[in-house]
């Protein structure tokens, strides 16, 4: 056993080991902040609830619009250089957040830190496909997820020691840790190696990308569309299996500790088992299929507790949640798969910038959509839940199809060969075990 722990903590590569440390650093930072934000944002800021979620929605729709412009400017500028300016301009954000006083400021605030965000998203995902060897991607993106949910325990953990004490000093003291954590990030992002697109000259940088932009590509528009309807197992994770829990069964309601507790668990040590195998878009869908059906599983599972008790009802919640916690795992290598092998080499930025925006598309409704049917029409909506994630199922394999015909038509074979994660990876030293907001970009991100 103490050698598969061994096995789990080793990087499949040194660059993959630096790598997870900045997923760590920004989730170390994210993490003791948002812990503490509510308690920060009303005792301190002096904000009622209904600001607080007044400025969170405008700060998603301003992140929203930036997607598509902030992943041109990764393009234009270079990944590495634009992910090092996101996590300095997120620290210098969170260093004025001891001085708002007012929904102003604070709006503001929030619109920024979003639209900042959004930059440093799309300039990681462009930078970790860019910089890592074909054959090593997935694994080491594994292994980087594995990372960040580390850093997002310990921030947890961090924000929590502030609240235990219920000292305003200490919460007051919270944007500045952050800010200190993403100031070393920024500095450590500096030090990394530089990616293809780094290195242009300024004159490369002011001529036009060759090629038609992503939102000219249907299939990769639909596909990242459908990739947003599969992380709605989020929202299933976080929200309707919840309210189940609360409103619909006899569970105790401290089994939601545990529930979230065992996710964590799963995905700090699962998603390199879960990786293990993808290396293209064929074994993508195929952890696409795996991922549904953990999906659907778990809806049938969780609809059954409405009419059982005592601990037949604990275990299958806790049943419930791990099979979608293993929907989220599978979903995850396949993703990366997807971002390796459907984007124009030469536009990884706008192509990462054009993903967040299908992806929101793909998944903004599913709150209110999965809690009315889940909560309303029982069984059937669970069932309806499940029905939505098969059609999305079927309907993304010619989407992916669609996105690779657009390249070979658009993209010259010797630049596409780049955009190619087809080599299989070794299955010798592959550990059992081994990054969200956030967002990745989403789910969680890396982006800081």
């Amino acid at each position: 056993m103490f050698a598969a722990i061994l096995r789990h903590a080793r990087p499949p590569s040194p660059l993959a080991g630096r790598l997870a440390v900045q997923s760590l650093l920004f989730a170390l930072g994210e993490g003791a902040f948002m812990t503490g934000s509510a308690v920060f944002f009303t005792q301190i800021v002096g904000l009622s609830a209904a600001q607080v979620g007044l400025g969170l929605t405008c700060a998603g729709v301003a992140a929203f619009l930036a997607a598509w412009p902030m992943g041109r400017l990764v393009d234009r500028f270079g990944p590495k250089k634009m992910w090092a300016v996101s996590a300095a301009g997120q620290a210098a954000m969170f260093s004025v957040w001891p001085f708002i006083t007012d929904f102003q400021g604070y709006l503001l605030m929030a619109v920024g830190m979003e639209v900042i965000g959004a930059l440093g998203g799309a300039a990681h995902g462009a930078y970790t496909i860019d910089v890592l060897p074909p054959a090593e991607r997935v694994r080491s993106r594994a292994y980087m997820y594995s990372a960040l949910n580390v850093g997002f325990t310990l921030g947890s953990l961090t924000g929590g020691i502030a609240l235990a004490f219920h000292s305003l000093e200490l919460l007051h003291a919270l944007p500045w840790f952050t800010t200190v954590v993403f100031l070393v990030n920024a500095a450590a992002i500096t030090r990394l190696p530089k990616a293809s697109h780094d290195e242009r000259t300024p004159e490369e940088r002011k001529e036009k990308v060759p090629g038609p932009g992503p939102l000219r590509n249907p299939g990769w528009m639909l596909t990242t569309f459908f990739g947003g309807v599969f992380w709605t197992n989020q929202v299933l994770l976080n929200i309707v299996i919840p309210l189940w829990l609360v409103q619909e069964t006899d569970a105790p309601w401290g089994l939601l500790a545990f529930l979230f507790g065992t996710n964590t668990v799963m995905c700090i040590f699962l998603p390199m088992a879960a990786a293990r195998g993808v290396h293209d878009v064929p074994t993508a869908l195929r952890a696409v299929r795996v991922s549904s059906t953990f999906f659907v599983i778990s809806c049938v599972i969780t609809l059954a507790t409405h009419d059982t008790v005592g601990w037949v009802t604990i275990a299958l919640v806790w049943l419930g949640h791990v099979t979608v916690t293993g929907a989220e795992l599978y979903l995850s290598a396949a993703s990366w798969s997807f971002e390796a092998e459907l984007m124009d080499p030469r536009q990884r930025g706008a192509y990462q910038g054009a993903a967040e925006l299908s992806g929101t598309l793909g998944r903004v409704w599913a709150p209110a959509v999965y809690t009315f049917l889940a909560m309303n029409w029982g069984a059937a909506g669970w069932l309806t839940i499940a029905g939505i994630i098969v059609l999305a199922t079927v309907a993304i394999h010619p989407s992916t199809r669609l996105a690779r015909r657009f390249l070979e038509q658009h993209v010259p074979a010797d630049v596409l060969a780049d955009a190619r994660a087809s080599v299989p990876e070794p299955e010798e030293g592959i550990a059992v075990g081994p990054p969200s907001l956030i967002d990745t970009d989403e789910p969680a991100t890396t982006g800081g």
